[in-house]
């Protein structure tokens, strides 16, 4: 046993004096390995950076002639696009600050489709939290895409008459048209039936929205995407103030320590920035991202134009996007239902209590209700209409101030309108064959992909307008209306009455 465990010590120490003899003698070799291990990591790093810069020189000739494409194809006009976000009114009010931004700087807008209910979401510009430029505007395409792909695109064009607009005070394109002109697609994908070459078509258009979102950088004279937001910037317009003035709305030092950020709000002129003269004034596309503002402790959020009394165009455009109502298909259906349903005067109730802050006010809510009921039961006879838009299912009424007015049919009858419900589907069906968003589009050269498109499918699923025409049938509400504190929808509500939509039916 000894001797085996002696030769292992021996053999232990004979192959470490030999491994080091090997080294020690030869240092050449250690050389020669050496430098064979710098020119093979050489080869490597040749061989990669080639292969890189063969993949990017490739992606950027595909670019500039998708680009050069689209020019022809569009005959040297220039284009805005924007990315909506959150739910309908947000996006309606960005919609028409994109009308505005496109009658400044000139550009066709390009109209986008209604988006899911927060399929996308901006964040907090109070809280300088929010999604960036180019992440938000590849959200929007591809969400777009999406829509297309489900057969459940609506644009907002089919649902926002803006015929006072176009063409008279814009140009603009619908998204589809564009899209099919961008990335040159040949195929109408509005109503495709083959999924094969469905799934491969919709992976195409995709793939070209990553350049519009600017994900690759800008592209001269052929993009411009903007990555300016509500962090940095507010846009003007033509107000004698100097370019780059401080905003008065900055992040507090509490807000720079905890959340590590160094914005600086700076007001900037939209027009001296982007339009004429400057970089972005050559691009065939200028991208936007979130277009969002409203009013924040004395400032705006984004965009700052409210007046252009030194542009009398402007100004003009400013007034008349200030209400754009809903399609004539629309507002003839809430009227309908308003004289040859409820036939007589009636109240509309407005009540979200279910969606974000709304659901906390609730009491609140119901007692603005009971105030407005208790003074008309002194004037009207009885028993009182009243319309109801509600986010509250009916299940749960038992309990609350709306379970209380249904179960008094003597004092209150109440009415509503449910997506199945025959006037809501015909409306539907209706705009779904009048297709005005692509009967959209001043571009000689872009008829033929008009032309092309259906403005209906088979396979369309119906358009989802039950919103919109609640809101109509409040617009025709005599006794008054009684809305949400806080919520867009009553907003938007208040502007339909204020400028009398009903009667102008």
């Amino acid at each position: 046993m000894n001797s085996i465990l002696n030769f292992h010590k021996n053999s232990t120490k004979s192959w470490g004096k030999r491994k080091s003899s090997i080294f020690s003698r030869s240092p050449r070799l250690i050389l020669l390995v050496s430098v064979s291990t710098v020119f093979i990591l050489l080869l490597l790093f040749t061989s990669y950076t080639k292969t890189s810069n063969s993949f990017l020189h490739k992606a950027l000739n595909l670019q500039f002639s998708q680009c050069t494409t689209f020019q022809i194809l569009t005959g040297g006009e220039k284009f805005l696009f924007y990315a909506p976000h959150s739910g309908f009114s947000n996006q309606l009010s960005e919609f028409k600050n994109a009308i505005l931004l496109a009658g400044i700087l000139n550009r066709t807008l390009i109209v986008p489709p209604i988006l899911d209910h927060h399929a996308v979401a901006l964040g907090s510009c109070p809280k300088f939290r929010v999604l960036g430029p180019q992440d938000i505007r590849i959200a929007v395409f591809n969400h777009s895409i999406e829509l297309l792909q489900s057969r459940r695109y609506v644009s907002m064009a089919d649902i926002i008459d803006i015929s006072s607009l176009v063409p008279s005070s814009i140009r603009a394109i619908d998204f589809r048209i564009f899209a099919s002109l961008w990335c040159n697609v040949n195929e109408d994908f509005t109503c495709m039936n083959d999924r094969n070459a469905d799934a491969s078509l919709f992976s195409s258009l995709r793939h070209c929205g990553s350049m519009l979102s600017g994900l690759n950088g800008n592209i001269d004279k052929c993009l411009y995407a903007v990555d300016e937001d509500c962090r940095t910037t507010v846009w003007t317009y033509k107000n004698g103030e100097a370019d780059g003035m401080l905003d008065s709305f900055q992040p507090d030092e509490q807000l720079k320590k905890k959340k590590n950020i160094s914005y600086i709000r700076r007001h900037r002129d939209v027009y001296s920035t982007l339009g004429p003269g400057s970089e972005a004034e050559s691009a065939t596309v200028l991208a936007f991202g979130s277009l969002f503002t409203s009013p924040y402790k004395g400032s705006e959020l984004y965009i700052n134009i409210h007046e252009a009394k030194r542009d009398q165009r402007i100004q003009s455009l400013i007034e008349k996007s200030e209400f754009l109502p809903f399609a004539p298909e629309i507002l003839n259906a809430g009227k309908t239902f308003a004289l040859e349903t409820i036939k007589t005067p009636f109240l509309c109730a407005q009540l979200r209590l279910l969606d974000g802050q709304f659901k906390n006010h609730r009491k609140a809510t119901f007692l603005s209700l009971k105030q407005k009921l208790e003074s008309l039961q002194q004037t009207t006879p009885q028993p009182i209409n009243i319309f109801v838009m509600t986010d509250l299912p009916r299940g749960n009424w038992t309990g609350s101030c709306l379970g209380d007015l249904a179960s008094d049919s003597k004092h209150f009858k109440l009415f509503f309108l449910r997506e199945e419900d025959d006037l809501v589907m015909q409306t539907a069906k209706e705009l779904a064959a009048a297709g005005h968003g692509l009967r959209l589009g001043s571009l000689p050269r872009n008829r033929n992909s008009m032309n092309k498109m259906k403005m209906h499918c088979s396979s369309q699923r119906l358009l989802d307008i039950l919103l919109y025409i609640e809101e109509s049938v409040c617009a025709c509400a005599s006794l008054g209306f009684v809305g949400t504190a806080g919520s867009t929808i009553a907003e938007s509500i208040e502007l339909m009455r204020k400028f009398d939509v009903c009667t102008k039916l």
